[in-house]
């Protein structure tokens, strides 16, 4: 069979994806974004498209940083994560029997016994379903929302987040898998043997075990990553089932994949066990036309000024006193995203932009590419970035939900099966095991 691509939805428990604008639009069901009905219906989509799973981003604050206040984010409403991601997946896990689901969690603020229990039980209820977006976290909002004055110094976050994983691991398999007798007649529920104390202890964390939950279906949940940096892509590479990345053009995703797969085979781990995944956003029509005119219009919904404080929020930088109308500036950044900022000024920059037209341009996607079109030529896109091994699959970003998941279901998916790179059914019965399918 030829290689197949690997499909992830991109979700976010809050009114808007990425596009500022699409709340406003009388196909979004942003209005909804605190019924877990919404949730629901996007899981029963995807699974009708044969995606490997989707993921919930989650950040642990409401953002602040554009003028040291938040009511940019509210008035109209930028990027905000309303909902626990958890308990909206073990609601979606009850109407779907194939989908992938995980959940963002930091390793800078809960522990691993915490981690490792709430993802073992998302395993047991989904069947063998779960995933975990491992992010070490960026704000130190966040962490005076648990109490901490500040964030662990940069360079130890990811080592830190190691150690974190290597004790949730230990945990996960602290029950054997034949631990469970249930054996009614002779009076066995368990075999102790076959439950161990773990004792973990490293630099940062400790935790004696064992894990009160069995052993779940995958035994671990699939690890899903999104790290960028130098450090970061070898964090990856060592642990990643999936990459969530974000490259802008074919060699830069090329150049991204060849690096990744390396540095996986020095982990001693097979490159196909981690799914490289450039973000994308489609917009599809009957022909070209239509599809531009639906993104023209679609787009012409963005605030551009809360572009700019998206900016802010993301790059932990205050740009309210700076002038809409100028070219942006280099600046220290000494938290959030250093890779968000650069990606904004280089752009800027290069074209010549103000602050204002990079807060539209990152109004309508936070930079992830948009295709348009018909959905020929965008599975032409998409088969010629997938056969040059710039990536295994794409996590979808629609600009607008749920018909943007809907469209690209109906229209791109046949044609992707159609050309024989694409799953017409599920094969395997998890998370995992469609991943390596």
């Amino acid at each position: 069979m030829p290689r197949q691509m690997h499909f992830i939805g991109f979700c976010i428990a809050g009114p808007n994806w990425h596009h500022n604008g699409s709340w406003r639009h009388d196909e979004s069901d942003a209005l909804d974004a605190l019924d877990p009905k919404r949730y629901e219906n996007i899981a029963r989509i995807l699974e009708e498209g044969k995606f490997d799973g989707l993921f919930f981003v989650d950040v642990l604050t409401l953002y602040d940083s554009f003028g040291g206040n938040f009511a940019a984010n509210l008035r109209q409403p930028g990027q905000m994560f309303l909902l626990e991601p958890l308990q909206l997946l073990a609601a979606m896990a009850r109407v779907t029997k194939h989908l992938g689901l995980a959940a963002t969690m930091s390793t800078a603020f809960y522990h691993p016994f915490h981690i490792s229990r709430a993802f073992a039980t998302l395993d047991h209820i989904s069947g063998g379903r779960a995933g975990w977006n491992v992010v070490t976290s960026a704000n130190d909002r966040e962490a005076q929302n648990f109490g901490m004055e500040k964030l662990m110094e940069r360079g130890l976050r990811y080592d830190h987040a190691e150690e974190v994983i290597e004790a949730c691991q230990a945990l996960w398999r602290s029950w054997d898998e034949d631990a469970l007798i249930l054996d009614r007649q002779n009076a066995q529920w368990a075999d102790p043997d076959k439950v161990h104390y773990v004792n973990f202890e490293g630099r940062w964390v400790k935790t004696r075990g064992p894990l009160q939950t069995p052993r779940s279906p995958q035994t671990s949940p699939v690890l899903m990553q999104a790290g960028s940096s130098e450090r970061g892509r070898d964090f990856a590479a060592r642990w990643g089932e999936v990459l969530f990345t974000l490259q802008h053009d074919k060699a830069d995703m090329q150049a991204f994949y060849a690096d990744i797969k390396s540095r996986m085979q020095r982990h001693g781990r097979p490159p196909e066990h981690c799914a490289v995944l450039p973000a994308i956003d489609i917009v599809v029509g009957e022909t070209e036309s239509i599809a531009q005119e639906r993104a023209a219009y679609l787009n012409s919904l963005v605030s551009p000024e809360l572009g700019v404080a998206e900016i802010s929020n993301h790059a932990g930088v205050d740009l309210a006193g700076f002038p809409l109308d100028e070219p942006l500036k280099d600046m220290e950044i000494t938290q959030g995203s250093r890779g968000v900022f650069d990606v904004i000024l280089r752009g800027t920059q290069s074209k010549n932009l103000t602050l204002r037209d990079a807060g539209r341009h990152y109004a309508i996607s936070e930079l992830t590419p948009q295709l348009v079109g018909t959905p020929q030529m965008i599975a032409d896109r998409m088969q010629d970035l997938f056969e040059s091994e710039a990536c295994d699959g794409f996590v979808i970003v629609p600009s607008l939900t749920p018909s943007g998941y809907t469209q690209f279901v109906k229209s791109v998916v046949p044609e992707l099966q159609r050309r024989g790179i694409y799953r017409k059914d599920y094969t395997g019965r998890t998370f995992r095991e469609n991943l390596r399918s």
